[in-house]
């Protein structure tokens, strides 16, 4: 693990300023078990944790942990569903000056490898199985593959004890059954054993982004970075001891490790977990437990207001739902608030390396909520640049550069730093916005996600805003597909609203004449589809859904022949 490049002179400026706390993780937890208690901090299914429970079953694991050989500076991998192991498993491993490493249930082998090869974690914890996947065997055969990595597995929920060296279960392990005595230090990493001071500018996290176009890549962060997140959401999104937050979104996603494990430990919040993603029964939960916020994609969202059972239940706690992740289509923000009594939606924009760049707070959210992704979080500075790095003026379309305390500290693979940081310590986000006089961002695209027609860059961003406005599509994106003629052409994949008219490309045509888009801008080819293939994170993959659309023109080609 690279040394984590902290030696900056804007990260004294967040020491000097308060907006890095100097408080670990695991000292803000033990504060809010004293505040909160008896208070609920959990909900999955049947179960009910308070705080003080959820410390006690953090604090066992944590030493069955040190028992197995974890100490300061050592990985731990987890690779769980929405339940309550994957939060005492991430409290646990902070708690004891580690690192946590979350990893997709989605993500199989090739993805798994890349992770454990980098991070080389201590100990890895997984279901015996989930979704018809066996994950104890998946991460043995991953494991073969590494030479000289011999993690100690710890099993989730087995329904039989699990068989092989260095593996045991996790309620086994937390209960202080067996002891594997201290494993060693590995030469490459720093080692901090337990009951020895934890640095807050220690690694805390590490995340890997989708890696929708290349291997998955691992964003660090520390305990102050996160912590300046918290801090800051709690300003923003107005965040208390009576909020609860519903949780469809993976808790090895950043918004689940945000919102999922962090608000409850350091803010006193409470979780209700959904371990599968079921619009009704989100539904229900919310009428329930009461649920008064939610962050996720906005397919979330659209499904929950498409469910017929919608007005049968009581969703007046809702107060809250902040999309982020993937495009946000004004109408469906402004059809949440007309449907759900009491509800603000509204826009949040981050991304694994920097969770939250910009977001209206509670009180701005109805007037520019649904139009931008709003300002700057607390402490963060923001630049739309050119190509060349240098500042824009106010309206002008370029380059979305971020810098500040909630921003990760560098990725694992060290030489990936370069291209993401800019001479300044602003982070590259890739993607394209405008910054208002007022300070109000709106993304408009993707630096990489065009179409090049004839020389001319299409954004494709700005056509599925378009797209996502008629009445028969539910969801859309916009791919690039070879052409003879123009090099590429644009191609509209298009999945229909459940009461959609049949849609072709000239009615589609006609409908975005009808919004002055610029007529090079028009989509040439559309493709209907029954669902996109998605990041674990909710964006649609535009690799895979051109790999797929390339082989079935291809297959039409063939038969046509």
């Amino acid at each position: 693990m690279p040394d984590h490049r902290l030696r900056t002179a804007w990260s004294q400026r967040y020491r000097t300023s308060g907006l890095w706390s100097g408080v670990t993780l695991g000292d803000a937890f033990a504060r809010t078990t004293a505040r909160r208690g008896d208070a609920i901090a959990l909900l999955e299914g049947d179960l009910t944790m308070s705080h003080a429970t959820l410390a006690d079953r953090v604090a066992a694991l944590a030493a069955g942990l040190a028992r197995s050989g974890v100490g300061g500076g050592d990985a731990v991998a987890y690779q769980l569903p929405n339940w309550w192991e994957a939060v005492v498993t991430f409290l646990a491993t902070v708690s004891l000056g580690a690192h946590a490493v979350p990893i997709v249930p989605i993500l199989r082998g090739r993805e798994v490898a890349v992770i454990l090869r980098q991070t080389r974690p201590r100990a890895i914890v997984v279901p015996e199985r989930f979704r018809d996947t066996d994950h104890v065997a998946l991460v043995r055969e991953v494991i073969a593959g590494i030479p000289g990595l011999d993690p100690l597995i710890v099993v989730a929920r087995a329904k039989n004890d699990p068989t092989g060296a260095r593996a045991e279960r996790f309620d086994d392990l937390a209960a202080g059954a067996g002891d594997h005595g201290d494993a060693g230090a590995r030469a490459d990493l720093p080692v901090r054993r337990a009951g020895q001071p934890i640095d807050p500018d220690a690694l805390a996290l590490v995340i890997y982004t989708s890696g929708s176009t290349a291997d998955p890549k691992g964003a660090m962060h520390s305990h102050q970075t996160l912590a300046a997140e918290l801090a800051s959401l709690a300003g923003a999104h107005g965040l208390g001891d009576a909020d609860r937050v519903l949780m469809p979104s993976p808790l090895t996603h950043v918004s689940g490790v945000i919102h999922g494990i962090l608000a409850p430990a350091l803010l006193g919040t409470s979780v209700v977990l959904q371990d599968r993603w079921d619009p009704a029964a989100a539904l229900a939960a919310i009428a329930r437990h009461r649920v008064t916020y939610m962050i996720g994609a906005p397919t979330f969202l659209q499904e929950m207001l498409a469910q017929p059972s919608l007005g049968a239940h009581d969703l007046s706690s809702l107060r809250l739902f902040s999309c982020g992740g993937a495009s946000v289509a004004p109408e469906l923000m402004r059809l949440g608030r007309a449907r759900i009594p009491n509800l603000v939606t509204k826009r949040s924009y981050g991304s694994s390396e920097f969770p939250t760049i910009a977001t209206t707070t509670a009180e701005d959210a109805l007037a520019r909520g649904l139009d931008t992704e709003g300002r700057a979080l607390r402490g963060v500075e923001l630049r739309v640049t050119d190509e060349a790095g240098v500042p824009l003026a106010a309206g002008a379309e370029g380059e979305i550069r971020a810098r500040g305390p909630d921003c990760f500290l560098g990725y694992v693979d060290a030489s990936l730093d370069t291209d993401c940081f800019d001479t300044d310590g602003f982070f590259r986000t890739g993607d394209l916005g405008v910054l208002d006089a007022d300070g109000y961002l709106r993304i408009t695209g993707r630096v990489k996600d065009i179409i090049v027609r004839k020389g001319e860059k299409i954004s494709a961003r700005e056509v599925e805003d378009l797209l996502l406005e008629h009445p028969g599509v539910a969801d859309a994106a916009l791919i690039p597909l070879a052409d003879p003629v123009t090099g590429e052409r644009a191609c509209a994949c298009v999945h229909l609203s459940r009461d959609g008219d049949a849609l072709t490309l000239e009615t589609l045509v006609a409908f975005l004449r009808t919004r002055d888009l610029t007529p090079q801008k028009l989509p040439e080819q559309l493709e209907l589809v029954d669902d996109f293939p998605r990041t674990p994170s909710g964006k649609i993959n535009k690799r895979l859904l051109r790999e797929t659309i390339e082989r079935r023109v291809a297959a039409r080609a063939t038969k046509g022949s």
